[in-house]
């Protein structure tokens, strides 16, 4: 049985960082795409970076590659993703994601919802002063 558990959210200033985590277990990491999505108030889910069996990593836009970091860790079956400047919008749910009969990371952002097929329950990042 595949699942996802993330933790790492909470409630941050403006400019501030936070490192969120995803363990998996039922499967290995190493064979998924890994993605982590954001769902903000009032808006669909929507990817905003992944990571390949090969390490490649995608960001969604690209732009966000400057303050967020998607990796993970092998050893310990555990995906990452670093957030750095955080800024009030980024507030919102933050669910790991992987993918489920494939190995293939979303084209776009608003087609993770329909790539990843094994979800974890979510963790909220709130951002405010």
């Amino acid at each position: 049985q595949v699942q996802l558990a993330e933790s790492g959210g909470g409630l941050v200033q403006p400019g501030g960082s936070l490192r969120l985590s995803c363990v998996g277990s039922g499967f290995m990491l190493r064979f998924s795409a890994i993605g982590w999505v954001r769902q903000v108030p009032g808006k669909e889910r929507e990817g905003i970076a992944c990571i390949t069996p090969r390490n490649g990593t995608i960001y969604y836009p690209d732009s966000l590659q400057g303050r967020f970091t998607i990796s993970r860790d092998l050893a310990k079956n555990t995906a990452y993703l670093q957030m750095n400047n955080l800024q009030p919008e980024d507030t919102g749910v933050y669910y790991c994601a992987a993918s489920s009969g494939n190995s293939y990371c979303p084209t776009t952002g608003d087609r993770a919802p329909r790539t990843f097929g094994n979800w974890g329950q979510g963790t909220q990042v709130s951002v405010s002063s």
